[in-house]
């Protein structure tokens, strides 16, 4: 057992049974459906199947990140366990909880002078935040020491590479990213918008593909292009998904077939309601370890 904890959120998209297997601790977000708050707690409080229904069905969201005082509760938690704590917050180009987890440790710093507190800005999100924490918790197995994993993730975080698509921009609309307009003429002509998460963390439009079955061969091509070692690709994969598996299992198989000496099958999670809120239904989203990301 290591000497310290390795810390995430609930927006990494893993269930609560992969977090306990790899003894990884987590914190919630929160979001609100129709104006009820609930916490992003893995599906354990509203499934995702609920979650996406009501949201095909037009109901309202929002969301809230975690604040300062929650995490000075969280952290005070293990310090008294006499743990030092390497955290890894959700990206700081969607949400500003890297800054509440910074301000917060300098507070539990105070009261606990002894413990070191290592707070890393994953620059990624959903499962593919996830997939960094997959990989610390490894490495942390492997003997690093805190501040050893802390230097490892800063240093190899940005070649954690995301790509997203979406057959459904309803919630797009409803979240004013895109127009009524766009959204008509993007269904009319079978737009799925391609995007992924860039050098700072922040998620940007890359590439109008048309039609579903197009976006999934373009997705699983970003794979092969970026890849670390090409089609000799070992390191794992993950994918999310929301309310889209069949989507999601067509990229995997996909995926698998090109990639032989993957790590495994193909990971395929729910979107959870903290990143799902302003997805909707309809999104897939690919994350590898592969080419550094620079733009």
């Amino acid at each position: 057992m290591s000497d310290y904890i390795l810390s995430g959120c609930s927006a990494a998209d893993l269930t609560k049974e992969h977090f306990e297997s790899i003894d990884v601790k987590y914190i919630c977000f929160h979001f609100m459906l129709d104006g009820q708050i609930y916490p992003d707690d893995l599906g354990q409080t509203i499934s995702a199947d609920e979650l996406y229904s009501r949201m095909a069905k037009g109901a309202t969201t929002s969301t809230s990140q975690v604040n300062i005082a929650e995490y000075v509760d969280y952290f005070s938690a293990f310090c008294e366990q006499g743990k030092d704590i390497v955290h890894v917050t959700l990206s700081s180009g969607i949400s500003g909880t890297y800054g509440s987890a910074t301000n917060a440790a300098l507070i539990v710093k105070e009261r606990y002078p002894e413990r070191n507190i290592y707070i890393v800005d994953s620059l990624a999100a959903s499962s593919g935040y996830g997939l960094l924490l997959d990989t610390a918790a490894a490495k942390r197995d492997e003997g690093l020491s805190a501040a050893e994993l802390a230097d490892w993730l800063e240093k190899n975080k940005l070649k954690l590479n995301h790509w997203f698509f979406s057959t459904d921009l309803s919630s797009y609309v409803r979240g004013g990213r895109i127009s009524k307009t766009a959204a008509f003429f993007g269904g009319v002509f079978e737009i799925c918008p391609l995007l992924n998460v860039d050098y700072l963390g922040r998620l940007i439009p890359r590439k109008k593909v048309r039609t579903k079955k197009n976006v999934i061969k373009e997705i699983v091509q970003r794979i092969e292009d970026n890849a670390e070692d090409g089609l000799d690709y070992s390191g794992k994969c993950f994918i999310s998904m929301s309310a889209c598996r069949a989507d999601a299992e067509a990229v995997a198989s996909l995926i698998e077939a090109k990639f032989p000496k993957l790590n495994g099958k193909v990971l395929i999670n729910n979107i959870g309601g903290l990143i799902g809120a302003h997805t909707g239904p309809g999104t897939v989203a690919l994350f590898f370890w592969g080419k550094e990301r620079v733009d």
